[in-house]
């Protein structure tokens, strides 16, 4: 089928698939969901084991490594990176791109069953797959309404049990991130003076509420026309059922729990402290699934909000503080996007008038771009994409594309016109004669573009979006220009044949330049063919002058770009063992010192601060911050790091939280790991790198994790082995009396009647507890009604040990987060590490018994410099095949690809001109992308 002849004799038909691609365009631009940024997927899959009371040290011994020992093989995995915490240890896997995601929790599970020797009230390991860990799109509040007396800590319980679920529920939300709190609890309070009186051991009393507290199911009984389910049923259904176990009946006495114990509904220990703007909340961040519509699921987030603010949450005093979306930053990043795009369309046709000095060809021509860019949507909805800034960037880079090949048809059009043909003949003709030169055009564009949707890293996938938008909209500009031109310039020729008198005033303008434009190009172009040794002196000078910009103007590169989020995160690392008091008194000097900053705007140049919200446990300590102006939330980072150097013994980073950043802290840092055996000498090491660092590049903010200091308090009891052994105890029943002193032992689960279970949980009386030597003081019960004064058969022995142990690939590792200053570029500041910090210490064996590397997104960003190089010489080549089969030359394509180190040459030369005069650019990965196209 001849499409240009058909679209000539068919102009409404034509007309119909132009209204059909823009309508379908607009049905897939409504369908496509809305984000910021396009998904990455890198699969990824965290481990989350609980063991209440234990040591980042016994973590690592008794769970971490029988863990990271089975899941060193398991396939498909990259990076095995694990962390020992205080109560908990988490490991985190990282597979290869493509790797099924739920075959790879299939086989971790399995792999998981193979550590059966778990510590005793450890909990099961909990298994979260890639997302899980992602930074919430939505931060909210939970708070009590005026005249709630109760402290919102021990609401905790509330939430999890009657809340949570409508927020889960909401399409697209994938998990929630709750933090602040505590959960409520069935303690059972002993007197270890009168379990002596009864001659009773806590083991017993223990084992005794543990047996009594359960629901045997025994089968069923058919009876006459009926079966009866039979059951034993003692589990605890109120609070005082535990208070009639039956300890010990002898025939003579029986010992009921009552008699040595009482029972009451309490709290856990609060471990952590959640402020907003001074005052106490629990913190609910919501993560959405993979591909969902951000603004969608914060619209319907932001409706069941308000629906239990006006329900259940006001019936108990409580309300959710709606803190932080991501929808103002979204609808004004695409907003920016989109006025780009029309000013890049606006432009490009003012170009077009000022050279064609035709308004109806330049309409014409014109016209191809809303049909192309309208489009594009079609195939991004059939291709699973979304509706993000990269997507609409890759449209606004097409646009001044789009319309070259129209450009070409319309004028050998015009050409044959002028030989005086009719005009459907000039139409038809004119854009026969050219079909191959334009198709040549799309499809080296095309074939350039098509790689890179297969690049697999990181920025790969985001490039992806771009490479996929410029594809279609050229294919689609391919089928404007050999359909909807010839079609349409026919009708206008028709037209003006039909007019007497045809008017030039309306047709030309500015007619002198564009003439005089291209008698310069003409003087230059004989001046430089006269002969062989201009033409030589031409193309050496050229290529010589492209190398040399290249060289001298070419910065150095950047990962991906920050953005402007209005969102400031304030990293704290306060010293080793901060208790919760005196974590609460550092969050109340930072409100304290920021108060005056909420009230004026602009006070000492710091725009006027919105909120601001503290976190801080023994694992993390952080402050955040919303800007009153959404786009200045960078300059409040100068107050923010005074207040920060001003609070005696932290340190800290300020970050503004990126774009691209899905990960707490993890904008454009540099991870320099520094990995061995000896836990000391790894530390030692990362100590000079934090000073050689920080020296070498000022202004650059260094995050070590864990922290540097091995201070964390702890007192160790050491029994005596003998002496427990002839007081009648084991070393089993001392420790767990020490636990049953400090935060209780959990003994198994309460779950009233119609409602949600709670921890049962064994405690002492410890009011009178507030030092290690308390505890040394406090009785114990053995089996012959003996008190046993703990300091009598244990040593206290104070020591010091580290608040995290850190593995990679099951090595201890100890990292640097090494964030440069916005003037350092990411490429420059990971060279200086390289090559002036690393190297000579290697050199002159200061790391002996340790590995040092970089990673992080300085990895990252080799890893996709190398593959956009690849793909540059690649679409280098594929240009250089197809013009070749086009032309039926070998010779031509060469000539042509003489045009690129001069391109190249006048891209480096706009990035300084823009970085010089208008705004701060960088060389980013994105920028590269730009060089491809």
């Amino acid at each position: 089928m001849d499409i240009i002849k058909g679209s000539i004799h068919k102009p409404v038909s034509v007309i119909v698939g132009v209204i059909l691609i823009v309508l379908f365009g607009f049905i897939g631009m409504h369908k496509l969901p809305v984000q910021l940024t396009p998904s990455v997927e890198t699969p990824q899959i965290s481990i989350q084991t609980i063991w209440p009371g234990a040591t980042p040290y016994e973590v690592e011994k008794d769970i971490i490594e029988k863990q990271e020992d089975v899941l060193k093989s398991v396939r498909g995995l990259t990076v095995l990176e694990s962390s020992s915490y205080n109560s908990m240890g988490e490991i985190n896997l990282t597979f290869s791109i493509g790797t099924d995601l739920d075959d790879a929790l299939l086989r971790v599970s399995n792999k998981l069953e193979e550590v059966s020797d778990y510590p005793e009230n450890a909990e099961k390991p909990i298994i979260t797959p890639s997302g899980a860990q992602d930074s919430p799109i939505i931060y909210s509040l939970l708070k009590t309404l005026p005249g709630n007396p109760e402290p919102i800590q021990t609401y905790r319980t509330f939430f999890e049990d009657d809340v949570r679920q409508y927020l889960e529920r909401i399409p697209g939300v994938g998990s929630l991130f709750v933090f602040g709190g505590t959960k409520r609890q069935l303690e059972i309070v002993i007197d270890p003076v009168k379990l002596a009186q009864h001659q009773l051991t806590i083991e017993e009393v223990s084992a005794r509420l543990s047996s009594s507290n359960q629901n045997i199911s025994a089968g069923l009984l058919g009876m006459d026309k009926k079966n009866y389910r039979i059951r034993t049923v003692s589990q605890f259904e109120n609070v005082a059922d535990p208070l009639d176990v039956v300890l010990l009946d002898d025939g003579l006495n029986r010992v009921l729990l009552r008699d040595v114990a009482k029972a009451r509904i309490g709290y856990e220990t609060n471990d952590a402290c959640v402020m907003q703007n001074g005052v106490p909340m629990i913190v609910i961040g919501i993560r959405k699934e993979q591909g969902a519509n951000t603004l969608e699921v914060t619209k319907q987030a932001k409706q069941v909000v308000d629906w239990l603010n006006s329900g259940i949450l006001a019936q108990k005093g409580l309300f959710i503080d709606w803190v932080y979306d991501q929808v103002p930053y979204i609808n004004t990043a695409i907003s920016i996007v989109i006025n780009n795009v029309f000013i890049g369309a606006v432009f490009a046709i003012i170009v077009l008038l000022l050279f064609l000095r035709s308004i109806s060809l330049t309409a014409t021509i014109a016209i191809a771009i809303p049909i192309s860019a309208i489009g594009t949507f079609i195939f991004m909805w059939l291709l699973g994409r979304n509706f993000n800034v990269v997507s609409l960037a890759g449209i606004s880079f097409a646009v001044g594309m789009l319309v070259d090949n129209s450009i070409v048809v319309l004028e050998n059009i015009d050409r044959h016109r002028k030989m005086g043909k009719t005009p459907f003949w000039a139409s038809y003709d004119g854009t026969k004669e050219v079909w191959g030169a334009v198709l040549a055009s799309t499809a080296t564009t095309v074939a350039v573009f098509l790689p890179v949707i297969f690049i697999q890293e990181e920025a790969g996938q985001l490039f992806k979006d771009i490479a996929i938008a410029i594809t279609f909209s050229i294919l689609l500009s391919l089928f404007v220009s050999v359909s909807v031109i010839p079609s349409l310039t026919d009708k206008l020729l028709e037209f003006s044949n039909r007019r007497k008198k045809v008017s030039g005033k309306s047709e030309e303008v500015q007619n002198g330049k564009p003439n005089a434009f291209v008698r310069m190009i003409m003087v230059l172009s004989h001046l430089s063919l006269k002969n062989w040794f201009t033409r030589t002196v031409t193309i050496a000078a050229l290529t010589l002058l492209s190398i040399v910009l290249i060289v001298v103007l070419i910065p150095k590169a950047e990962y991906l770009p920050q953005g402007n989020r209005n969102l400031v995160l304030n990293i704290l690392v306060p010293p080793p063992g901060y208790s919760v008091e005196k974590r609460i008194a550092v969050g109340n000097t930072i409100f304290e010192q920021t108060a005056p900053y909420f009230k004026e705007d602009y006070k000492d140049g710091i725009p006027q601060i919105k909120y601001i919200f503290y976190v801080a446990s023994d694992r993390m300590t952080l402050f955040g911050s919303i800007c009153k102006h959404d786009t200045e939330a960078g300059k409040m980072i100068p107050l923010f790091t005074r207040v920060i150097n001003s609070i005696p013994g932290i340190f800290g980073v300020s970050i503004q939280a990126g774009i691209f950043q899905n990960r707490l802290g993890r904008g454009r840092t540099i991870d320099v790991n520094v990995a061995g055996a000896d836990l000391e000498r790894i530390i030692a090491v990362t100590r000079q790198l934090f000073g050689m660092i920080s020296g070498r590049i000022p202004n650059c903010q260094v995050r070590p994790v864990p922290s540097l200091e091995t201070s964390y308090p702890e007192a160790n009891f050491v029994p005596n082995r003998s002496k427990t052994l002839a007081n009648g105890l084991t070393e089993v029943e001392l420790g767990r009396y020490i636990d049953i002193l400090m935060d209780g032992r959990i003994i198994g689960e309460y779950k009233p009647e119609g409602k949600k279970k709670i921890d049962l949980v064994l405690r002492a009386d410890t009011k009178h507890i507030e030092t290690p030597e308390d505890i040394q003081e406090s009785v114990i019960a053995n089996r012959y009604g003996n008190l046993i004064r703990i300091k009598d058969i244990t040593d206290l022995n104070y020591a010091q040990g580290m608040t995290q142990i850190d593995h990679l690939e099951r090595a201890r590792t100890v990292k640097l987060e090494v964030t440069p200053p916005e003037e350092v570029a990411l490429e420059e500041a990971m060279q200086i590490i390289q090559q002036e910090i690393i190297a000579p210490l290697q050199e002159s064996g200061q790391l002996e018994g340790v590995t040092v590397d970089v990673g992080g997104n300085a990895d990252k960003l080799q890893i996709t410099r190398r593959a956009l190089q690849w793909n540059f010489i690649l679409a280098v080549v594929i240009t250089y095949l197809l013009m070749s089969a086009l032309l039926e030359n070998f010779l031509y394509p060469f000539i042509i690809l003489f045009s690129v180190p001069l391109a190249a040459a006048g891209g480096f030369f706009g990035l300084r001109l823009v970085d010089w005069f208008v705004a701060p650019q960088t060389f980013d990965v994105l920028t590269m992308l730009g060089f491809i196209i």
